[in-house]
């Protein structure tokens, strides 16, 4: 049974991309000092999951900044008040549209989807010219397959691109940037055949809008880029992955029906509903890249769970079809526990960052295929009812923190409330957790009665 990897963290397990970009934006370091720290990055990141046994490993997923500005560069669509003048686009250029510069400001960001992440918006006009300029994702298969990792490339979907675009300042409010999909999938069709005469057997395009309510026309343009692309992608598996919520029923029959795609990556993490979609039909021959280890948050997988859910997909995509995969990328998780020196054991148990995601992937993977490590998923089992029972998150701290806020506030303006959304965790974490807060708040209302 085959393991997969949206994505991996960035920054480094201790942040060594964020110091090395400081040093090289404040004047201290050059270029090739950057690139090195790059470099060096990649190669563990890559070498960390071939070592776990993870079959397919992405590239093209580190960035100095973020990946639709990656694609941005790809496509050559800078804002002509960058003064950009054609060739392949350098760090100058590249982060002045990032973040500025003294005479010109910083492309628009925004929130990457509901994540904490953020992006650069692309600004697009009728008359936005695109070519070849940034040979990020060739170059960086190469690399990784120098280093003896065949790696599958990852590129922002030509639709999702599109979507997640703006007008540029100054064009009409009619225009929608959408009408450039002919324009940009020339550039595709060039990234595509360089990986191919590369030696890539796989490439995966993240089209992470799929799971908006998209309207009629967006819909096509799916069935019409990979429609288009399909010549060029002859010969390769193509993975379009999607993530962070459900796929709409209209969504995922356009998804399903593409013929130039080989596999489909779904969030079953957040998905539920798209869990009984594959359920009720999934086309035959094609594969299932099953996101269950949620990309999203700290907390160790329900591995029991998850692999029940895997074995009742078995039916459905065939044993050789299912992939099990994560939510989504893992650049949204810390990157490793090793480097937590002052959690004590119990609370690192609950955990799993990055580098921990990666081997209960894999773990699940092996245990699809008959090779389960009981003494893992056991520990894994023990940990999650250590987590539940601990009187660390019981009901008797939740109202040892109310009190000490009732000593400052008045009983009929404090709420007790989670202190962020729940839906990142599962039935079985939940559950208790509310059952806790709710207990807490009926103590103190006893003991507050009882006080008057």
């Amino acid at each position: 049974m085959a393991s997969h990897i949206v994505g991996y963290p960035r920054m480094g397990p201790k942040r060594e991309l964020k110091f090395a970009l400081e040093s090289f934006w404040d004047g201290k370091s050059s270029a090739e000092d950057l690139e090195k720290v790059a470099t060096d990055l990649r190669a563990s990141i890559w070498k960390q999951m071939a070592d776990a046994g993870i079959k397919y490993i992405p590239s093209n997923t580190f960035s100095y900044y973020d990946q639709v500005l990656d694609t941005t560069a790809m496509l050559g669509a800078v804002p002509d008040r960058y003064s950009w003048t054609g060739g392949e686009i350098n760090l100058s250029t590249y982060f002045s549209m990032a973040r500025g510069n003294a005479t010109v400001p910083a492309m628009e960001m925004t929130k990457w989807f509901d994540t904490n992440y953020h992006f650069i918006v692309p600004e697009l006009a009728p008359s936005t010219k695109f070519s070849y300029s940034s040979h990020k994702a060739i170059n960086e298969y190469k690399e990784a397959k120098a280093l003896g990792v065949d790696t599958v490339p990852v590129l922002v979907g030509p639709v999702s691109y599109l979507l997640l675009s703006k007008a540029a300042k100054g064009v009409e409010k009619s225009f929608s940037p959408l009408s450039l999909l002919s324009s940009i999938l020339p550039v595709y069709k060039e990234v595509i055949a360089q990986l191919k005469a590369a030696g890539a057997s796989w490439i995966q395009f993240d089209e992470p809008t799929l799971v908006k309510d998209l309207e009629s026309h967006q819909l096509s343009a799916f069935s019409a880029a990979y429609s288009e692309l399909e010549s060029a992608l002859s010969g390769l598996n193509v993975l379009v992955e999607t993530y962070f919520a459900d796929v709409p029923a209209d969504s995922y029959k356009i998804l399903t029906s593409l013929s130039s795609v080989t596999a489909y990556g779904f969030d079953l993490e957040r998905g539920t509903k798209t869990l009984e979609l594959v359920k009720s039909g999934f086309p035959a021959g094609k594969y299932l890249f099953a996101g269950v280890v949620d990309g999203r948050n700290i907390w160790a997988d329900d591995l029991a769970a998850s692999l029940a859910t895997l074995q009742s997909l078995e039916a459905v995509v065939g044993k050789d079809k299912l992939v099990v995969s994560t939510s989504c990328s893992l650049m949204h998780t810390a990157v490793d526990l090793v480097n937590e020196t002052k959690l004590d054991d119990e609370i690192k148990s609950w955990l799993a960052f990055a580098a921990q995601k990666v081997v209960e992937v894999n773990a699940l993977a092996k245990a699809l295929a008959g090779q389960k490590d009981e003494a893992y998923f056991s520990a894994n089992a023990a940990a999650l009812a250590s987590r539940r029972s601990s009187p660390r998150v019981t009901n008797e701290e939740i109202a040892d923190r109310v009190n000490k806020m009732l000593a400052v506030l008045d009983t009929n303006i404090l709420w007790v409330n989670p202190d962020c959304g729940l839906k990142t965790r599962k039935y079985a974490e939940v559950k208790p957790a509310l059952t806790n807060m709710v207990e807490a708040a009926k103590q103190i209302r006893a003991e507050l009665a009882k006080a008057q």
